[in-house]
């Protein structure tokens, strides 16, 4: 019976022993102890099982074979979810990823439908011209800068301008991307964004900071992702990823 004892007790022994230790590094959570234990317990593993539903939708769709990044995926879905949890988004089924992660030559433009698992477009996407040539490695806000803004975008209205069936977007992130509609930043077609170009010159044309796509497809993609989905501009660049609220404390 002893012996039972010792091995029961044991255990509580040990977990009263990290509430002390808990206590003693957070002098102000000593009377709620308990509860910031549960409650970090609690938020760790919804973090491990989100981390696992977003690894189980990038493996199904095998966009590692396609070249979207899991830091692009993962940050996308980070951020889509804090969108839902806003009340933001009127269309939080799909998903537009622009990976600035790869190459103007490569197809990093990644349009995803959440609800059925499929990857609805993957093709070329353009970035601003002060940017960078082939890759996009230096990114702004300010008007007249001709560079790309990285972050999280709600797609608006379409409307037809001088390149077409056009797409407003909305930036949602303060300093990042929220003079996006000041600067006209919108989603639009372009005769210098195909394989064509790349061929020709090692990299596709840029934009005044527009995410411009292809002539043969951008109608289709337009209408696909308008009217209050998520678009994504990413980069592993390390000022946006310290200072995305939507991201950088996940």
């Amino acid at each position: 019976m002893i012996k039972r004892l010792k091995r029961v007790l044991f255990p509580v022994v040990l977990f009263t022993s990290s509430v002390v230790a808990l206590a003693a590094s957070h002098p102000r959570s000593i009377r709620h102890h308990g509860t910031v234990i549960v409650k970090t317990v609690a938020h760790k593993s919804a973090a491990v099982v989100r981390s696992e539903e977003m690894m189980k939708v990038y493996d199904s769709l095998q966009l590692n074979a396609t070249g979207l990044s899991e830091g692009a995926f993962f940050s996308a879905l980070t951020g889509l979810q804090q969108l839902v949890a806003e009340g933001k988004l009127q269309n939080d089924s799909i998903i537009s990823i622009v990976d600035f992660s790869l190459p103007s030559t490569e197809k990093r433009l990644f349009v995803i439908d959440l609800n059925n698992k499929k990857l609805l477009f993957n093709t070329l996407v353009s970035h601003g011209r002060n940017s960078g040539l082939n890759n996009a490695t230096s990114f702004s806000n300010r008007p007249n800068s001709f560079k790309s803004s990285l972050g999280f975008y709600i797609t608006g209205q379409t409307y037809t301008g001088k390149h077409g069936l056009s797409l407003r977007l909305i930036g949602e992130e303060r300093g990042i991307n929220d003079n996006a509609e000041r600067r006209g930043i919108v989603m639009h077609s372009a005769d210098y964004v195909n394989d064509e170009w790349a061929r020709g010159t090692g990299r596709i044309g840029r934009s005044e900071g527009c995410p411009a796509i292809p002539e043969e497809i951008s109608d289709e993609v337009i209408s696909a992702i308008s009217n209050g989905s998520c678009l994504f501009l990413y980069s592993p660049d390390k000022f946006y990823l310290a200072h995305s609220r939507y991201i950088s404390k996940a």
